[in-house]
């Protein structure tokens, strides 16, 4: 309980405090099929979508590297708990800023998995994802330490895709989906599987939108504007926000789930009100969007 409240606490004020902030939404989109990858098992699926957004390259998993525990609990299991915990323990240590999860699991082998909302700092700008791939000894999906500012680091990457690829993470000797548990002895480090079933070839493809990017100076347009009763027992209310060109007013989650979303308005409405009456007792994430893309992030507490 102790480690959910830490994090907790860091992600919320990471998430109000950063300086040049960027929202993100992630898609990854399955092309497991039988001619690029040899063959589909029956009872194909993927585990949760799970990763962190982080500052250093490589921290969290690296080709030719043993895997972690968590990397390797993935891989053989679908069991995000161990990998939960290093992310815990890296933005403890201020490597990472936030775990990301996508909403359901498991997933089908031709299918998809989003993780939308992500907002992304300027310190924290990588974001590395994985998903095991199942059946399997211990095959995973990896995008590693992707780097989510322009290459000449003046802004943020616009829209773009890349291609995913199967990796071994190199803890059990199994060659097929269905092999028998064989613990790798000594572990290999994790590796692209250039070999069957998979050939080499793409399994997927990650699609990245940026959806908006606020600068230090922006956060002036919602001066003035507050948020009570807070801590609340489930109504907020939202004021002075007559001048303000709302797109959306939106409740997070500290997973990053879109919890509450309002996207109607009264012209010269001066106070909005939302009921959280019904949603579980916690830390949360409200985020108000206007039409030019500003945002303005505030904790919640629902007790």
């Amino acid at each position: 309980m102790k480690t959910f409240i830490l994090f907790s606490f860091l992600l919320i004020n990471s998430l109000i405090f950063a300086q040049s902030t960027a929202t993100y939404n992630f898609t990854f989109t399955s092309s497991w099929n039988e001619i690029d990858h040899t063959s589909i098992p029956n009872n194909a699926h993927w585990s949760n979508l799970v990763g962190a957004t982080h500052k250093t390259e490589n921290y969290f998993i690296k080709t030719g590297e043993v895997a972690s525990l968590g990397i390797k609990n993935v891989a053989e299991l679908g069991d995000n708990t161990a990998f939960n915990n290093e992310v815990n323990n890296a933005i403890s240590t201020n490597e990472a800023k936030q775990w990301l999860q996508s909403g359901f699991s498991p997933f089908a082998a031709i299918s998809s998995a989003n993780l939308n909302g992500i907002e992304v700092t300027e310190e924290y700008h990588l974001i590395t994802l994985v998903s095991m791939i199942a059946p399997s000894p211990d095959w995973l999906i990896s995008v590693n330490s992707l780097d989510l500012r322009n290459d000449t680091n003046t802004g943020w990457k616009t829209d773009f895709s890349i291609d995913v690829f199967a990796y071994d993470s190199g803890s059990d000797d199994g060659v097929n989906y269905d092999s028998t548990d064989v613990i790798s002895s000594p572990p290999l480090g994790i590796f692209l599987i250039n070999g069957l079933p998979f050939n080499g070839n793409k399994i997927g493809t990650l699609t990245v939108t940026l959806e908006s990017v606020l600068g230090v100076t922006e956060n002036s347009i919602f001066e003035g504007v507050n948020v009570f009763s807070n801590p609340t027992e489930g109504k907020i209310t939202i004021s002075n926000i007559r001048n303000i060109d709302l797109m959306s007013v939106e409740v997070y989650n500290v997973l990053g789930r879109l919890i509450k979303s309002e996207m109607n308005f009264m012209k010269n409405q001066q106070n909005l009100d939302i009921n959280l009456s019904n949603i579980n007792k916690g830390l949360y994430v409200l985020k108000l969007a206007t039409n030019k893309g500003q945002i303005l992030t505030k904790k919640v507490i629902v007790k």
